[in-house]
Order: structure tokens, then C-alpha cells, then sequence
């Protein structure tokens, strides 16, 4: 064999080893890529995203979509790599950006999920009181075994206890501290726009003066009905803006969409002010793959979302529910909306 020979073969083999190394070889990345999207007028196998307990919801048409991004299992390999960075609908990212090293990753799962379980009651606080509900201390939780078991449920209003009105959470705990642990009080409550009154044996509150009623309580806007969200699998906060839109179409007193498909994400917080999220390219090509006609964009997002050549739509810019209500409105209306 001459050495010319012998040093091609070598190269053929060490390129042949090097190929079969790329295909295996895990790399610390994950893969991103453009995730389902869900119609919060809609279902999921045919339960409700958005269901109203107390009232009809309002009969609507077109779609407020919310987006997602889907994240690959496990990590990449150098070649699945390489490729993800030239493909404009992946993003290969630290796998330490998705799943931080000091958690597992059931506990990032359940930490995306509390996220979004935040922004569910972040989004109804929002639309309740855009619609003008006034803020009452309401129930959250009734833990089993307290003295509200079995009285108060969560939903429930805390409106005065033995006659002393209750309007805000610091009220409630001052009345309390007046109150010695086992007294028995009347407490008015009011549920679904029902008033009653119930009594409740309260209990000691430890080593503080006064006593417990044994519930988490927050203020927030109380309406005659309730709203309940159920999008299984999603988590983290960005779908906060979008849910905030569903409730309004669906028991406002506005048709938001005119019957076009509207898509778009963001978190919002107690304010109204809406907040950037990850992966608004990929969900920009989620979106699109859908139809949307309109897409809704975090103002913080803009810059990046403009990197997209042609989206498909137009980029509403958005830094406010007041902002997303108004792109909405400009829309249907035939005016544009301001973009990105």
C-alpha cells in the first residue's frame, strides 16, 4: 500500500468515525420549535379552555389563540445540533436556559406549570376588573380540617364578620385580632351574586392575638359567576394576555375578533401591562401555520419579531391590555393597528 493510499484511507476512516461520533454524541443544547396553539374560545377534547359557572358565555366567533413553544427531550446530538442552527424554525439553545442544573426536570415542569396556573388568575383578576367588578376579599383555598371546611369554598367573598364590613384583606386580619380563638362568628359571604350568612368557629392564631378562619384569601374582582381555565400540558406565563382576551370575549360586552383568527402571546400582570415572553419566532411560524390573520406582540418583543421576514400578518405592538383591546378594535374596524 503506498503511503498516499494509506493516508486517504486513514481519512476516509477518521471521517467515517467522525460522522458516526456526530450522530451520537450528545451536546449540552435542547432543540425549540413552534409549539400547539389553542383557541381560548374553544375546547380541548371537548372541555372548554375558558368555562363560565353562573351565567351563559357569549356566543362568539374566530379564534384568540394562544402559542407555545415545544422543547426537545433530552439532548441533542452534535449533528441535530449543527442542523437546528440553520433551520429558522428550530432554535438550539443551552439546555441549562430550559432546565436549570439545580432542578430536576419534574420540578421545572411543575415550576412552568405554578407559572401558568399564575397567570390564569392574573388573567381573570384583569378582565374582571376591566369590566368594572369591584375588588372583594375572596376565598382561594379552604384547606381540609379548618374551621371553614365544609362552609366557605374557594370563589367565596369574605364581606364582614359579626356585622363588620371586610373590605380588604387588612380589615379582615384587624377584625380577626379582635376575635379570641374558638368564638363563633357570622360571617356574610356572598357567592355567584348569592348572599347568604354563615357562622364558623374560628381557632387560635398561634402565637399572635386573635384568630383564624383557616383560608387563604386575596383581593380581587368578584363577579356574579365564575370563570375556570383548563389548558393541560402548557406552562410558564405567556399565555396570560391571551387568556385575559378569551374571559373578555367571552363575557364582556365586545365582540374582540369580528370572526378573524387572532393569535398572539405575552404575560400580563394586575396592572394590565403586558410583558415579554421567549420564542416569539417560533411562535410567529405557529401561528401562521394556523391561518392567523393578526398576531399579537410584547412591545419588549418587537425588535426581534421584526426579524421575521414576511410573518404572514401584521405585527400588532402591544405593551397593555388597553393596547391589545385597541389593535383588536382597529382591526375588525379595517384601520392598522400599531405595529411593530
Amino acid at each position: 500500500m503506498t503511503r498516499r493510499i494509506a493516508v486517504l484511507t486513514a481519512g476516509v476512516v477518521l471521517l467515517v468515525l467522525f460522522g458516526l461520533l456526530g450522530t451520537t454524541l450528545p451536546v449540552p443544547y435542547v432543540a425549540q420549535v413552534p409549539g400547539p396553539t389553542y383557541n381560548t374560545l374553544g375546547d380541548i377534547d371537548g372541555s372548554s379552555i375558558i368555562s363560565v359557572e353562573g351565567r351563559d358565555r357569549n356566543q362568539v366567533s374566530g379564534n384568540l389563540n394562544l402559542t407555545t413553544v415545544g422543547v426537545s427531550r433530552g439532548g441533542l446530538s452534535l449533528v441535530q445540533a449543527v442542523r437546528g442552527w440553520f433551520d429558522d424554525e428550530v432554535a438550539v439553545v443551552p439546555e441549562e436556559s430550559v432546565y436549570p442544573p439545580d432542578r430536576s426536570e419534574e420540578q421545572t415542569r411543575q415550576a412552568n406549570r405554578e407559572a401558568f396556573l399564575t397567570s390564569e388568575q392574573a388573567a381573570e383578576t384583569v378582565a374582571l376588573a376591566h369590566l368594572g367588578y369591584p375588588v372583594k376579599v375572596v376565598v382561594q383555598a379552604v384547606p381540609k380540617g379548618s374551621p371553614s371546611d365544609s362552609v366557605l369554598v374557594e370563589g367565596d367573598t369574605i364581606d364582614a364578620i359579626d356585622g363588620r364590613p371586610t373590605p380588604d384583606s387588612a380589615t379582615l386580619q384587624n377584625v380577626l385580632t379582635d376575635i379570641p380563638g374558638g368564638t363563633t362568628v357570622t360571617v356574610d359571604t356572598t357567592h355567584l351574586g348569592e348572599s347568604r350568612q354563615v357562622q364558623i368557629t374560628t381557632k387560635a392564631a398561634g402565637d399572635r392575638k386573635g384568630s383564624l378562619l383557616g383560608v387563604s384569601v386575596l383581593e380581587q374582582p368578584s363577579a356574579p359567576f365564575d370563570v375556570k381555565i383548563d389548558v393541560a400540558d402548557v406552562g410558564g406565563p405567556s399565555a396570560g394576555l391571551m387568556l385575559t382576551l378569551g374571559i373578555l370575549d367571552l363575557v364582556g360586552n365586545d365582540d374582540l375578533t369580528g370572526g378573524a383568527v387572532v393569535a398572539g402571546t405575552g404575560t400580563i400582570d394586575a396592572q394590565g401591562k403586558v410583558g415579554p415572553i421567549g420564542g416569539i419566532t417560533l411562535k410567529m411560524v405557529a401561528a401562521k401555520d394556523i391561518g392567523a390573520e393578526l398576531f399579537l406582540v410584547p412591545a419588549d418583543n418587537c425588535s426581534e419579531a421584526k426579524g421575521v421576514a414576511a410573518p404572514g400578518f401584521p405585527l400588532a405592538r402591544v405593551a397593555s391590555l388597553d393596547d391589545a383591546l385597541k389593535a383588536l378594535t382597529d382591526f375588525e374596524a379595517g384601520r392598522t393597528p400599531a405595529t411593530c
